[in-house]
């Protein structure tokens, strides 16, 4: 397997553990732990974000890794338009994380430990919030990986 093959396989795989269990959260568990009473669905979550987030860092790292090698590899001036453009919106992906984690994730994490239910409540619809918003920039990374290599 060649060395662009490789970096391309990691990329991918980053990509498809980050967005595809955003998605999964948004559009599958979400909807079934809206059912659960507050101390329930915060745990729940709690429970899911500790085990995810880590996850998605490692992802993170991948990803801006081998994107930026593939970048290198060929050529900052020679990529394509929409490799630049990823890049862009990956960066600001990553930022979004990275405000989740120090942010409304601690909360999440302190309400659930002091059983303050209210909090919690208030963390998680933040936590929701730039979810979405990931979910929705790393759609758009993917049509810009296929669809946008014509830019």
């Amino acid at each position: 397997m060649k060395h662009h093959h490789v970096l391309l396989l990691v990329h991918l795989a980053g990509v498809i553990v980050w967005v595809g269990g955003m998605a999964f959260a948004h559009f599958c568990l979400r909807p079934s732990a809206l059912q659960l009473p507050p101390a329930q669905r915060l745990s729940l979550w709690h429970g899911v974000f500790g085990r995810f987030f880590p996850i998605v860092w490692a992802a993170v790292a991948a990803i801006g890794l081998s994107g930026f090698a593939m970048l290198l590899e060929v050529g900052f001036a020679q990529a394509p338009r929409a490799w630049h453009m990823m890049a862009g919106v990956g960066l600001v992906m990553m930022a979004i994380f990275a405000s989740i984690w120090f942010g409304p994730w601690q909360a999440l994490k302190a309400a659930v430990a002091a059983e303050s239910w209210a909090r919690g409540a208030q963390a998680l619809n933040t936590i929701r919030q730039r979810v979405t918003l990931n979910l929705v920039l790393g759609t758009l990374t993917v049509v810009l990986a296929t669809v946008g290599l014509a830019f």
